[in-house]
C-alpha cells in the first residue's frame, strides 16, 4: 500500500501559490501579484523578528492566529497603516491559507483558526465630488497653447468623460481610441470596457493626437514630456496645478485638495443626478457589482432632500414608553 504523499513545506507552497495558482490558474493582474508579494515580504520579515526563524525554515504551523494577529497589530501601530490597508494584507494571507488548506491537511486546524480572524470595521468617509461648474473650471484651466497644457486638457476631459481610474487613463495607447469616439479601457482584474466619448472630448483627443511626435498605435495616448508613461503622482501634480489656476475663476476651489479619484467620483455623481440608472453607472465605471456603486446614492444629499420632500409628515400622539420591570429599565438605559 502506497504511503500518503507528505505535505509540501511552506516555502514550496508559497512559491506554487504565486506561480501556479495566481498566475496560471487565476491569471490575476500584475498589480494583484505585486500587492500579495509585498504582503508576504512584510509578513516574513515580521515572523523572522518575532519567532527567530528565517523565511526558508518557517512552517505552516508557525502561521498561527497569534502570529497573524501580531502582524496585523504591527501594521497598524508600527507602520501606521489604516484599517483598509490592514484588511487588504489580511485578504492576501487568507487567499494563501485557503490554497494551502488543500495541500497540507496536517495544518488544517491552524489554518482554520487563522481564517477566523475577522476583517476590521472602519468608518467610511463621505465621498468627495465636484459640482459641474467646478469640473468645467478645472477642464478649462490648462493652457491649450502649450504641449503640456493641451495634453492635460485632453487627459482630464477623458478622465471625467469616462470616469476612468487614473491607472486606466495613463495606460491608454493611441490604438485604444476607436473611430475617435470610443475609448477602450482595461480595468481591475483585466476587465475591459468601452465608453463613448462626448463630441467635445473626441475633438480634444483628436487635436491632441496631432501634436504627438509619434502616433504609432502602441504610443501612450498621454505620455510624459520624455515620451514615457505618466505616473499617478505626475497626474496628481498636473491636476493640482489646474485646480490652483481654476480657483481664480471658481473661488470655492481655493485651497481645496482634488485628487484624480475625485474626478471619477464626480462623473458618477453627475450621471446619477442626471437620472442614469445605477446599473449603467456601474458598467460605466467598471464596477464588478452595482452594490459598489450604491455608495454614490448615499452621498447625494440633494437626492435625499427631494425624496424627503415627496413624503407627507405623519401626525401621531406621542406616548412615553415606561419599562415594566428593572431588567427592561436597564435595557432601556443602554
Amino acid at each position: 500500500m502506497a504511503r500518503p504523499k507528505p505535505p509540501s513545506p511552506f516555502p514550496t507552497l508559497l512559491q506554487r501559490f504565486f506561480v501556479e495558482h495566481l498566475r496560471q490558474h487565476r491569471a490575476v493582474s500584475p498589480c494583484t501579484i505585486a500587492a500579495y508579494r509585498d504582503t508576504f515580504r512584510l509578513l516574513l520579515a515580521f515572523a523572522e523578528a518575532k519567532i527567530k526563524k528565517p523565511p526558508t525554515t518557517i512552517t505552516m504551523a508557525d502561521l498561527n492566529a497569534n502570529l497573524i494577529l501580531g502582524f496585523l497589530d504591527h501594521l497598524e501601530k508600527k507602520r501606521n497603516n489604516c484599517a483598509q490597508s490592514r484588511n487588504a494584507r489580511l485578504a492576501a494571507i487568507r487567499s494563501f491559507l485557503k490554497y494551502a488548506a488543500h495541500h497540507d491537511l496536517t495544518a488544517t486546524e491552524v489554518i482554520a483558526q487563522t481564517l477566523a480572524i475577522p476583517m476590521k470595521r472602519f468608518d467610511r468617509p463621505m465621498l468627495g465630488f465636484l459640482s459641474r461648474e467646478e469640473v468645467k473650471a478645472i477642464l478649462d484651466a490648462p493652457d491649450p497653447r502649450s504641449w503640456a497644457g493641451a495634453r492635460d486638457r485632453a487627459l482630464f476631459s477623458v478622465m471625467y468623460n469616462t470616469g476612468a481610474r487614473v491607472s486606466e487613463t495613463i495606460s491608454l495607447r493611441v490604438a485604444d481610441i476607436a473611430d475617435g469616439s470610443v475609448v477602450h479601457l482595461q480595468g481591475k482584474g483585466r476587465k475591459e470596457r468601452s465608453v463613448p466619448l462626448w463630441r467635445s472630448t473626441a475633438t480634444l483627443v483628436r487635436d491632441w493626437k496631432r501634436r504627438l511626435a509619434n502616433e504609432g498605435d502602441e504610443t501612450f495616448l498621454f505620455p510624459s514630456q520624455r515620451g514615457g508613461k505618466l505616473t499617478r503622482s505626475n497626474v496628481a501634480q498636473r491636476l493640482a496645478l489646474a485646480v490652483a489656476a481654476a480657483a481664480e475663476r471658481c473661488p470655492q476651489l481655493a485651497g481645496r485638495s482634488v485628487s484624480p479619484h475625485c474626478i471619477r467620483h464626480s462623473t458618477a455623481m453627475h450621471l446619477l443626478q442626471s437620472g442614469v440608472d445605477i446599473t449603467v453607472i456601474a458598467l460605466w465605471l467598471g464596477h464588478e457589482s452595482p452594490v459598489t456603486t450604491h455608495m454614490y446614492i448615499e452621498a447625494d444629499l440633494s437626492m435625499k432632500e427631494r425624496a424627503l420632500g415627496k413624503l407627507q409628515p405623519t401626525v401621531a400622539n406621542l406616548v412615553r414608553y415606561r419599562a415594566s420591570d428593572q431588567l427592561m429599565q436597564f435595557l432601556q438605559s443602554l
